[in-house]
């Protein structure tokens, strides 16, 4: 079987998309050499990341097949007005797997494309245009053709699946769940490890730890402001919060200063780092007594796995696919509650951190790469 998949999505560093692309083509890699890959790019000043990245791999069994086309004109070409078929950049494949941006037509590959979240559809106002990209409007229409010309939905969670019933009216037998996982840098480090990342970050005594872009929906401030209501009964607590900003009121402006004028020395126990590296990010997760992920909606919740994976005990929303990724082995909380979540921060403080961390690792272990790699072949199969 000769599969195309579109890469274009690892530029955006950092990202659950991006993730999720590198590390189903990594799997695609480990399972077999029984199929041929195409893989496909479309960067105008981050070519060379799609470059890198194909070089990692056989060359006689994933051929890369890049074009320097800006993704705004590729919106138009293939979100707007839907036309030149992927097969007049890539060559004939007997499947093509799109990403979250871009729904190319195809001539006679069939059509796979994975649904991540309907956010733009659920939560439109948690968006914004951002370099020049209308973020709604685009992906309403890649949906568009999703669903009148898609062959296969692959769905990241049950949640999303019913989501995609009930908001796109895509018909059940064409959507497969298939989860995804954390990568393998994502596992228990040892005690030097995590004393050298608490040293580089400049992080005192035990901490509280958020990870996710800084945005409304992720629901950072009433993380900070649970936090503060506890900081007198936490005092060797600290809070780190590590991800890039995304857009809206940054949270270091509407919370953390505020916070800071009630005193109790919250200025230096509230640390926001940005971008983390995955080496530093998996110490992070290694050494946090509480991992907060109260996100108000997410298609998956990838940061829930990678977290688990390094045995960190979990904080979680009690909703959607939070809920169903967590199964059990985090505690829950009402993400729109502060007093839900410092409940949730406090009691876990209390509770014996050595069967949380055995709890978040088994559950970790319930999901990998090589599994989501496979199963995804086997819905290219059930196509053909």
């Amino acid at each position: 079987m000769k599969i195309g998949i579109d890469i274009s999505q690892i530029v955006y560093q950092g990202t659950g998309v991006a993730s999720y692309t590198r590390s189903l083509v990594e799997g695609f890699s480990r399972i077999g050499t029984d199929n041929r890959y195409v893989l496909f790019g479309s960067s105008l000043r981050n070519l060379k990341i799609l470059r890198d990245f194909a070089k990692l791999f056989d060359k006689k069994i994933f051929k890369p097949r890049f074009s320097f086309l800006p993704p705004k004109f590729l919106e138009f070409l293939w979100n707007g007005i839907h036309l030149i078929p992927i097969e007049s950049f890539i060559g004939g494949v007997d499947v093509f797997h799109s990403s979250d941006w871009l729904e190319p037509p195809t001539r006679r590959a069939k059509k796979v494309s994975t649904i991540h979240d309907l956010a733009v559809f659920k939560y439109p106002q948690t968006f914004q245009p951002r370099g020049g990209h209308n973020i709604v409007n685009n992906q309403k229409r890649k949906l568009f053709f999703v669903k009148h010309y898609g062959d296969l939905v692959i769905a990241v969670s049950q949640t999303t699946k019913q989501d995609i019933i009930d908001i796109l009216k895509i018909p059940e037998k064409k959507i497969k769940v298939v989860y995804e996982a954390a990568d393998s840098d994502y596992f228990p480090r040892n005690q030097d490890e995590i004393k050298t990342v608490k040293e580089k970050f400049k992080i005192k005594g035990d901490y509280f730890l958020c990870v996710g872009t800084r945005e409304p929906r992720k629901n950072i401030d009433r993380v900070i402001v649970a936090f503060t209501q506890l900081a007198k009964e936490l005092p060797d607590y600290s809070l780190v919060i590590a991800g890039k900003y995304g857009w809206g009121e940054d949270v270091a402006e509407s919370r953390i200063k505020p916070a800071c004028r009630q005193g109790r020395n919250l200025e230096s126990r509230i640390k926001i780092l940005g971008y983390t590296e995955k080496e530093d990010l998996a110490r992070l997760y290694s050494g946090t007594k509480g991992f907060i992920y109260p996100s108000l909606y997410e298609g998956f919740g990838l940061p829930i796995l990678e977290a688990m994976a390094c045995g960190a005990p979990v904080i979680t929303s009690n909703i959607g696919s939070m809920k169903e990724i967590a199964s059990g082995a985090a505690f829950l909380c009402n993400p729109e509650s502060v007093e839900s979540i410092a409940e949730a921060m406090l009691k876990i403080t209390k509770e014996d951190q050595n069967e949380l961390r055995q709890k978040s690792l088994v559950r970790a272990g319930d999901f990998s790469w090589d599994k989501t790699a496979l199963q995804t072949l086997e819905a290219y199969h059930s196509l053909l």
